[in-house]
């Protein structure tokens, strides 16, 4: 079973989700209501709702429950791409032309503030103070992970710790607390909240390294973007760390060809190929399956159901995301 069979076996509340998505983004100003919807219907894996419903299989599965965090939760996600766009001068996402492209940053701006506090209000129904104090430390976190992107741009000095913080801040902390949220809108026992958080943070981990594999390794179609974008925009990954500390003349390479001021002139692939015949790509590999084998070991203290099926699988996908 892969993915696309998971997402068939919740086809009707995945579909139930996307209509609140939908109902939500409703604007009555119609630049922030196309801005907002354009978005939406530009797609994504929908992944932080699926684990908000399979993690709900651990407890008391109540769809009317669930889906105002799980529409919450992709809010968040969403508008944080939003702002990342505008951050990153990006005009493409997943093939499309970002709200930046289409309007302007201001009106990028808002509609990600917009879709933020849509996200904040879904969420409302929820008396448990935890779930407002989980949701609202993950944004925090989230922009401190934005500020360290920005501030650590075309640093070549940095270090591993400063990455696999600054991604935790980014992606990982969101889906882990996805499947947390899930669990205790489902009232799931406190060892299987925590079990799930784990599971789902090393998992995110996981995923986000592949991606910054995928950046350089990856096909146009497979990115939506040309290979490289990372990188060419100053963002260290964990593939240029590895040959920064293997490639003596790397370095020197990136200070003295690749600023903020020659990125969209320079040509990318005699570093992309540096970085490719360092071992950054192999090592980069082989932390995103540790942490996967960390997240196998979070699972196999949950207890046996179909759900705990449906997350192994879903493990097993970021495990094939392969270039």
């Amino acid at each position: 079973m892969d993915l696309a069979n998971i997402y068939k076996q919740f086809q009707a509340d995945i579909t139930y989700i996307e209509q609140e998505l939908t109902r939500t983004l409703a604007a009555q100003h119609p630049v922030l209501r196309e801005a907002a919807t354009d978005l939406l219907r530009a797609g994504g894996k929908r992944i932080r709702p699926v684990l908000v419903l399979l993690a709900g299989k651990f407890g008391t599965y109540d769809l009317e429950r669930l889906t105002p965090m799980a529409v919450a939760l992709e809010l968040i996600h969403m508008g944080s791409l939003v702002h990342d766009d505008v951050i990153d001068h990006a005009s493409l996402r997943r093939g499309h032309p970002t709200v930046k492209a289409r309007w302007d940053n201001r009106v990028a701006m808002y509609t990600g503030n917009y879709i933020f506090g849509h996200a904040i209000e879904t969420t409302k129904v929820f008396h448990d103070q935890r779930v407002h104090m989980i949701i609202s430390n993950a944004m925090n976190e989230m922009c401190r992970g934005e500020i360290a992107q920005i501030h650590d741009q075309y640093r070549w000095d940095q270090n591993f710790r400063t990455y696999l913080r600054r991604i935790k801040r980014k992606t990982a902390l969101l889906i882990a607390v996805s499947c947390e949220l899930g669990a205790i809108a489902a009232g799931a026992p406190a060892l299987v909240q925590q079990k799930l958080y784990q599971f789902a943070y090393f998992i995110g981990m996981s995923y986000q390294i592949m991606d910054d594999i995928l950046d350089f390794v990856g096909t146009n179609e497979q990115l939506g973007k040309p290979a490289g974008g990372d990188l060419r925009q100053g963002h260290i990954t964990l593939p240029t760390l590895y040959a920064l500390r293997t490639d003596a003349q790397l370095k020197e390479m990136l200070q003295r060809e690749l600023t903020e001021q020659t990125a969209s002139d320079i040509n990318m692939e005699p570093i992309l190929w540096r970085v490719r015949d360092s071992g950054g790509i192999d090592y980069a590999q082989m932390m995103s399956d540790r942490y996967l084998q960390k997240a196998h070991a979070a699972l196999h203290a949950l207890p046996e159901c179909e759900a705990k099926m449906y997350l192994t699988q879903v493990a097993a996908y970021v495990a094939r995301r392969k270039y």
